[in-house]
């Protein structure tokens, strides 16, 4: 076993150089994401228990989201790409504070964090992809995206259960001579998630970054291959909304607390690292539709079993096959897209950043239009039929991408002959 840990480290130490830091960056980042996607929701779950105001605040985000984007782009023109991205890291611990350091939980204030939490987040995933794409190649891609998945699939495992039980232990405790309650603790968290942002932004000072060269991102028209990449994000971003916000309002619903929440978001979290880091060790980039394909039909039978059964067993099935999807999805998304970014952009002599841009923008088409359409659900229909149904519908119009990634990935092969 240390033989082959001896082994895994030495191929790490050969990648190149500005791919380790950036590596390492994320995987410092990993231990605060689930922290960002899961108990947030929770705790606007516990402060209203309403779902909708969960995809409100969501869908708030989003826009936050597109509204960094494009102020990126403006200020990359001057400044140095991973100062913005050291940026979207510490600023997305902020608005955690500010937001759960607020007493009051209306749509206004849940909207305002929504956005700043957004901006922090459009920040940190923009210039996450302009490093990536340029610290790496096609070759590495499946590595760079399989072990970056490895530190967020075991940070789902240690984060949600170690702050599920610190949260579930709360009862009028003290710490530091400060008496907390369950709203105290969570403002703790948060103090903690500061600090780690603070370590992965020293860690990406190490890195030597550069900027995309020419200055100009904004266009309308793309060449078509381009279009089909923003439809598969449009499909992509139809599940992002509910992967953020459906988990903590089930369990919160359905099964218990956070205790819970984070007891289960770790169950299947070793068992996928494992997987998705071998993966994305030994596949190439002729294996990424196969990966993508069974990552898709392991979310649909999650949200199939959630529907029928709608209990604890239920949501308990949905978040295990959630839970594998996530990473076996990223795998074979990300670096298929960022291979076409880099055909495209040098087909029609454009800035980089102009694919990302736009990429989020199809991104947020897709959440826009799966967390209203749970809204409307949830208001016209009932909570209850949205919460057991809008995931299958989501999960069932998601199976069109299978088709779509592979006629992509076709004429991708066929321009580059």
């Amino acid at each position: 076993m240390l033989h082959k840990f001896t082994k895994e480290f030495a191929f790490f130490r050969q990648q190149p150089y500005n791919m380790k830091v950036l590596l390492m960056t994320n995987m410092f980042y990993a231990l605060v994401l689930p922290v960002v996607e899961i108990f947030v929701g929770a705790y606007i779950m516990r402060n209203t228990n309403s779902p909708t105001y969960v995809a409100v605040y969501q869908l708030a985000m989003y826009v936050g989201i597109v509204f960094a984007s494009v102020i990126n782009g403006e200020l990359l023109k001057k400044v140095k790409v991973k100062l913005l991205y050291s940026f979207g890291i510490l600023v997305s611990g902020i608005s955690m504070l500010v937001m759960m350091s607020t007493r009051s939980t209306g749509i206004i204030e849940l909207c305002i964090a929504g956005i700043a939490m957004g901006i922090a987040a459009g920040f940190f995933w923009t210039n996450r992809y302009l490093l990536a794409l340029n610290a790496t190649n096609d070759n590495n891609r499946n590595y760079f995206f399989g072990l970056e998945s490895f530190f967020f699939s075991i940070s789902s495992i240690i984060v949600p259960v170690g702050v599920g039980a610190f949260l579930a232990s709360i009862s009028g405790d003290t710490l530091w001579g400060m008496n907390l309650d369950i709203n105290r603790a969570y403002q703790v968290v948060t103090i903690v998630v500061f600090i780690i942002t603070a370590i992965a932004c020293i860690i990406l000072s190490k890195g030597d970054f550069h900027n995309p060269e020419q200055k100009k991102y904004f266009y309308f028209r793309f060449d078509k291959l381009w279009n089909k990449m923003l439809l598969l994000a449009g499909l992509k971003g139809l599940v992002q909304g509910f992967l953020v916000t459906a988990p903590a309002i089930l369990v919160m619903r359905l099964v218990g607390d956070e205790g819970a929440l984070g007891l289960i978001q770790g169950i299947s979290g070793l068992l996928t690292a494992i997987i998705v880091y071998v993966l994305g060790r030994v596949t190439k980039p002729k294996h990424r539709i196969f990966v993508f394909a069974v990552g898709i039909i392991l979310f649909f039978i999650g949200t199939a079993v959630n529907a029928v059964l709608f209990s604890a067993m239920g949501v308990i099935v949905f978040i295990l096959c959630k839970v594998f999807f996530q990473p076996l999805h990223d795998l074979a998304y990300f670096p298929m897209m960022m291979r076409v970014i880099d055909h495209v952009s040098k087909k029609e002599e454009r800035n980089e950043y102009a694919y990302i841009m736009s990429h989020e923008i199809g991104l947020f088409a897709g959440r826009a239009i799966g967390l209203a359409l749970f809204i409307l659900l949830a208001w016209y229909v009932s909570e209850i039929f949205a919460l057991k149904y809008a995931l299958v519908i989501v999960a069932l119009v998601q199976i069109i991408s299978i088709p779509l990634a592979k006629k992509i990935t076709c004429e991708q092969n066929n321009a580059e002959k």
